[in-house]
């Protein structure tokens, strides 16, 4: 598709507002969706797009610095003096553009191929303003879109208080959208004409629309193609709505090249994770953050990865993963947790409650089950037997193990950092290993066993 009207474009996305329903002390823009907040989407979109620049209009308290893309400005509102003010505040920034195309901050599902049409309908018509409009089946709430017998707009009928619109109106189901290209000039030509006498005392953008057709210009409605472009997000109800929303979208793009999602419903991508060519993500798997997931691993079910590489044909069942590498076909899971640090060389394995972190265990190395490994090296080959702990915290301070190559350590071993294990070397059951343990040597640390006779006929 062609981004010649886009290129031509400023996109002004209006960030300003303080969404209060949102019953938050997080400013509503910033609250995520899909792990990114909410602005970010309109503005990564006109950028894909290909828009000349990207202004978003913010309010003195948050100007939004840490979280924008690359190449994005700003502009303050100095008062919350409506949506027509917000959009004077960008108007410098604007300076160039052929159109101004004008989004919400809380319309996170807008994309760029919307964007890219929305400018090419203004191109192609020459319109001064043209409306993204979408059909509802139930449109309650929204301002209705009413045409003139040339099929172009001839206002926007206000719902929002009893008697603003007229039955017949109501009775429309195309609504307007909040979404806006302008003719550039002719916009803030518009704009300064607007008038703020209103209940609110402020500047609303759509009232530029009769300014634009009492002076001749035409007004056009661009009917989306799918309404979801046009969710806002007002309250937490509302967020729950896009959120599921763009989950399905993802999800559906990563099936589309090549993952398969047992069930779509209960599988959660958020925008930013990276999934290769026949992966399988079984059921209740929640993938987050910076993940990177190579070529045919299997992930789930009941699985959270988060900011974690799972490498080729690694498998990790019901596991939660954090800050993690896993390296090609090993294996984690079921119920282990992998902390920050923990890596997991070419075909080694963690099992059934194990817990890692800030260690590495070594190719082919396994810690089967019921152990705790952190601050350690376990080298190649090594078997760690059940409830084998590493005592890394001497109360003050963190300490390494080190265990060679070959390593097997009997059941209930602690190793009590820190403590070097030689390659090929044993230890036997329920020791505490506080020296060191020379290669191939076996290392037994525990008491005698004790036996009294007839114990039980003493007690009674």
């Amino acid at each position: 598709m062609s981004r010649v009207g886009a290129e031509a474009s400023c996109v002004v996305v209006l960030a300003g507002g303080k969404g209060t329903r949102m019953q938050s002390n997080v400013t509503k823009v910033r609250h995520p969706v899909a792990g990114l907040p909410m602005l970010v989407y309109p503005v990564l979109a006109a950028q894909q797009a290909g828009a000349k620049k990207v202004v978003v209009v913010t309010s003195p308290e948050d100007d939004f610095a840490d979280i924008l893309p690359n190449g994005a400005t700003t502009a303050t509102q100095a008062e919350a003096l409506g949506t027509g003010d917000a959009v004077k505040a960008a108007e410098s920034a604007t300076v160039g553009a052929d159109h101004v195309i004008v989004l919400s901050g809380d319309t996170p599902l807008i994309d760029s191929d919307l964007i890219t049409e929305l400018a090419e309908a203004q191109s192609e018509s020459g319109a001064a303003m043209v409306i993204a409009t979408a059909r509802l089946a139930d449109p309650t709430g929204y301002g209705r879109i009413v045409r003139d017998a040339h099929g172009h707009v001839e206002h926007v009928a206000e719902t929002k208080v009893a008697g603003d619109a007229s039955t017949a109106e109501l009775a429309i189901d195309e609504v307007n959208s909040g979404i806006y290209v302008f003719d550039r000039d002719k916009l803030f030509a518009a704009l300064a004409e607007v008038k703020s006498d209103n209940a609110q005392g402020e500047y609303y953008l759509p009232d530029v629309l009769p300014i634009l057709r009492a002076q001749g210009d035409t007004v056009i409605a661009h009917e989306l193609a799918s309404p979801d472009h046009m969710l806002g997000v007002n309250d937490r109800a509302d967020l729950g709505l896009v959120q599921q929303l763009m989950n399905d979208r993802i999800v559906r793009d990563h099936q589309l090249t090549g993952v398969t999602v047992i069930d779509a419903e209960s599988t959660w991508i958020e925008a930013t994770v990276k999934i290769g060519a026949d992966t399988v993500l079984e059921p209740a798997t929640y993938l987050r953050g910076t993940t990177e997931i190579a070529d045919g691993a299997t992930i789930g079910p009941g699985s959270t990865i988060i900011d974690s590489k799972i490498e080729s044909d690694a498998r990790v069942i019901h596991s939660y993963l954090t800050e993690a590498v896993v390296g090609p076909g090993a294996s984690v899971g079921p119920f282990a947790y992998l902390r920050p640090g923990a890596v997991l060389a070419e075909g080694s394995k963690v099992g059934t409650f194990v817990e890692v972190k800030n260690s590495v265990i070594g190719p082919g190395a396994k810690v089967p089950h019921l152990s705790y490994i952190g601050d350690a090296d376990v080298g190649e080959g090594s078997n760690l037997g059940a409830a084998t702990i590493t005592a890394n915290y001497d109360g003050k301070k963190k300490h390494r193990t080190t265990i060679g190559a070959g390593v097997r350590t009997g059941v209930d071993t602690t190793l009590v950092a820190p403590v070097t294990v030689g390659d090929g070397a044993y230890t036997g059951a329920g020791s505490v290993i506080t020296r060191d343990v020379p290669a191939d040597a076996l290392a037994v640390a525990r008491e005698r066993q004790k036996i009294i006779e007839n114990y039980a006929n003493r007690r009674a």
